[in-house]
């Protein structure tokens, strides 16, 4: 029913969109990352309850992605199971353990908890694009824009979501939005259960290929998008997961925080969406050249003229450029031709995420020892250095 889904009709329906499959799918990934994104807002309070180092708390991203190093396998299971009950699941699961967060007073607790919604995030994350494949017709980059967008303006609402549920109940209190997620799964269950495309149904064909063999052979474009995104993970993480704490640190309340992060994640949403619609029509390649400029410029900008006045207006542009390269890399993935498209999805997501671990670590580590200002300008001059990878991103397709 996903990534390689084959009509039972004429092939000159092949390029058919259906509008409501990629909406229902949005809408899910905005249910369940709603639920992702309640660490970052709360990662301050978090760090004065248990008493973490910034370091520590890096190890808290870093648990909720380790079950990306088993993309692959996910991968290669959800070609041959339907995997539309991964998607049904995922928003409950993740629901479960993001919103006890706030109730634990141990961080090996606060490490599983993330390590089952980690484990909820890949379910649902690696057949979910190639519903949205099958489903966009002609137009995938528009596809992937509503998706990514589901998912950003999760990121907007999430941390509102959390500051008010702690300011209402308290930290300990946030267990309570728990049911908004076992909703979310029950409607999911009923939208996708007897799953069809405008009364046409589909079947889903087990892919069969060389797995090693398709590696290989993607390797000059794995290495390109392994290099964009190292060098913009690290601006990345330092605005996500560590913008609440670096803006606290600077003087500023939780709340304030918190809708710095929202007004950042709220203009990401325009930038994934403007950025499929624009690589439609002018190419992956300069959108990408495009967006990561403007977001290194952006980050430098921040930097040097942070105050009470700049803050949100320089975030809206950061996140505008920053979430816009989503869309474009989900497009590039899922559009090279292979036999085995949701196992190379899964290879695409592993290396991201492992990226992330590391980086998201390593601001860390260097946030502890040196502060997280300078911390932020590493991470502003290494934003630059993505750009020549997003240059190569046509030459590693044409040697793949």
């Amino acid at each position: 029913m996903f990534v390689i889904i084959r009509q039972k009709q004429k092939s000159s329906m092949a390029h058919k969109q259906h509008p409501n499959q990629v909406a229902t799918i949005s809408l899910a990934h905005l249910a369940h990352d709603t639920y992702s994104a309640f660490l970052a807002p709360i990662l301050p309070l978090l760090i004065e309850k248990i008493g973490m180092s910034l370091a520590m708390s890096a190890f808290l991203d870093i648990a909720r992605k380790l079950p990306s190093l088993l993309n692959p396998f996910f991968g290669l299971l959800a070609e041959r199971t339907d995997a539309r009950y991964f998607v049904i699941v995922s928003p409950a699961l993740t629901a479960l353990s993001m919103s006890l967060l706030g109730v634990t007073n141990s961080y090996a607790m606060l490490l599983v908890l993330l390590i089952v919604a980690g484990i909820s995030a890949t379910l649902f994350h690696i057949p979910s694009p190639g519903i949205i494949k099958a489903s966009s017709g002609d137009k995938l980059g528009r596809g992937m824009s509503y998706y990514m967008v589901g998912g950003e303006l999760a990121r907007t609402v999430g941390p509102l979501l959390i500051t008010g549920a702690v300011s209402l109940w308290g930290l300990e209190g946030t267990w309570r939005l728990m049911p908004f997620g076992f909703l979310a799964s029950f409607i999911l269950y009923l939208r996708l259960k007897n799953f069809t495309f405008t009364q046409q149904k589909f079947t889903k064909k087990a892919e069969k290929g060389d797995a090693l063999g398709e590696v290989k052979r993607f390797l000059p474009l794995f290495g390109v998008m392994g290099g964009f995104m190292f060098f913009q993970s690290a601006m990345k993480m330092a605005v996500t997961l560590y913008l609440a704490v670096y803006l606290t640190q600077q003087g500023f309340s939780l709340w304030y925080a918190s809708i710095a992060i929202s007004v950042l994640q709220f203009f990401g949403v325009i930038g994934t969406f403007l950025s499929g619609n624009i690589s439609d029509k002018i190419g992956r390649q300069k959108t990408l050249v495009i967006m990561s400029s403007g977001a290194a410029i952006t980050m430098a900008l921040f930097l040097v003229s942070t105050t009470v006045y700049t803050v949100f207006p320089l975030l809206g542009l950061l996140g505008i450029f920053m979430f816009a390269n989503g869309p474009i890399m989900l497009s590039v993935i899922h559009e090279v031709e292979t036999k085995m498209p949701t196992f190379i999805n899964s290879v695409y997501m592993t290396i991201n995420f492992s990226i992330s671990s590391i980086v998201v670590f390593a601001m860390g580590f260097f946030g502890d020892r040196m502060g997280l200002h300078v911390t932020y300008e590493i991470a502003a001059v290494m934003a630059f250095f993505a750009i020549p990878f997003a240059w190569s991103l046509n030459y590693a397709l044409k040697k793949s």
